[in-house]
């Protein structure tokens, strides 16, 4: 796939009106927004194209109303702090393409910001209708996708759109390509990629596909069991893949025969039972990771692992990491976690960070500002990783 694609950077916005795709699917609590961070992060495209003479029409999902109205998914709440945090008015429509939509886009001058209503809403979005996608064309000139999170989705407002309209990136996805697709396909060396996270299932065609690119590759979580597992350990009641143990072994004889080093845990904090409530206080101890009794769950990569794992983090030039080291939301079991992001921090190598847990991770540790990049999107991440062609980048115009 291509990620040499046009940025909003290489197109006239002057006196436009331009579609923009954002991620503002925001964390909600009691109808509140818990955390604005999606909503920053689509300043720097929103800021530029108004200072630069475009009307701007914005138009995002919001959880998963299943082409419903559900007032509580209404973007309403986006439109008000996205208007604090510009100092303007944010003109909220009252539907997603239809009249309102309609009346308020044509009536919109540049400099001025409207946001339609939550995409998600109407049936057509998911199924990447080309009636909707044409209704949503119709009200811009040009169409910016900025929503990495939903690249990896063929919907109307990512993809479909740009059948209709020329197409082009955003700050944000232009950041996420570019940092990321150099990372795959011309990385400085050593090149290590860390994997973390509950299941091998869920990562599959990511371990297959890294092991093509990376110099090493770092087994942690609940999945390092299942390939512990393929080795012949006794996993006691760890997390276990049995129906991948055999897909495993096929990953480690594919290392060796590339020589890449496959690092695995060598020893594991463990418990009785995994912690009801999540965050409360468990009792652990550390064994070696062929010592794990049949009656005890691993639950964190142990002390000497941490040392191993830092240092393949410590000698390398480039790292992606995605998916944590064990139950980092419980303070006795986000040790492991911990250390490979204060590896991470303290490396002079490119550092990038998938989305989702270990995302959550850097920043909850403060970490987020001596990593290079922390993508935006969890799942787009992971099919990046994969090697997948992401359907909201593959539609933009390439350079």
């Amino acid at each position: 796939m291509n990620y040499n694609k046009k940025s909003v950077k290489d197109v006239d916005v002057q006196g436009k009106k331009v579609l923009l795709r954002c991620d503002f699917n925001v964390p909600l609590k009691a109808g509140q927004i818990t955390s604005d961070k999606r909503i920053v992060a689509a300043l720097p495209t929103i800021q530029y194209l108004l200072k630069n003479g475009a009307a701007v029409i914005a138009c995002s999902h919001m959880g998963k109303p299943k082409g419903e109205w559900k007032p509580e998914l209404s973007l309403a709440v986006v439109a008000k702090r996205l208007g604090e945090l510009l100092g303007q008015e944010v003109i909220m429509a009252k539907d997603v393409a239809g009249e309102d939509a309609k009346a308020k886009a044509a009536a919109l001058k540049p400099g001025e910001i409207l946001l339609l209503e939550n995409t998600r809403y109407m049936k057509g979005e998911t199924k990447n209708d080309p009636e909707l996608s044409r209704d949503l064309a119709s009200l811009a000139d040009l169409f910016v996708n900025d929503a990495f999170g939903s690249a990896h989705r063929a919907h109307a407002s990512t993809a479909g759109v740009a059948d209709y309209l020329p197409a082009v990136c955003g700050e944000l996805i232009e950041k996420e390509i570019g940092v990321m697709g150099k990372a795959l396909s011309d990385p400085a060396r050593p090149f290590v990629a860390i994997l973390g996270g509950a299941k091998v299932s869920d990562k599959l065609n990511v371990i297959n596909n890294l092991l093509e690119k990376v110099d090493t590759l770092i087994i942690g979580g609940g999945m390092a069991y299942t390939f512990l597992a393929a080795k012949g350990c006794g996993v006691g009641n760890s997390l276990l893949d049995k129906e991948k143990i055999g897909y495993c072994r096929e990953m480690m004889e594919k290392a060796k025969a590339k020589g890449v080093q496959l690092l695995l845990p060598v020893d594991t904090v463990i418990a009785s039972h995994f912690p009801d409530p999540i965050d409360g206080p468990i009792e652990v101890s550390t064994v070696s990771v062929d010592a794990i009794p049949d009656d005890m769950e691993g639950m964190d990569i142990g002390e000497e692992t941490r040392r191993l794992f830092g240092d393949a983090v410590r000698a390398a030039k480039t790292v992606v990491w995605n998916g944590p080291m064990g139950v980092f939301e419980n303070p006795t079991l986000a040790a492991g976690t911990i250390a490979v992001a204060q590896a991470l921090a303290d490396s002079g190598a490119v550092t990038i960070v998938g989305g989702g847990d270990s995302a959550a991770a850097c920043e909850q540790l403060g970490f987020a500002d001596k990593i290079t990049h922390i993508s935006t999107g969890g799942g787009a991440s992971l099919e990046f990783l994969e090697g997948l062609e992401l359907p909201g980048i593959a539609c933009l115009q390439d350079r």
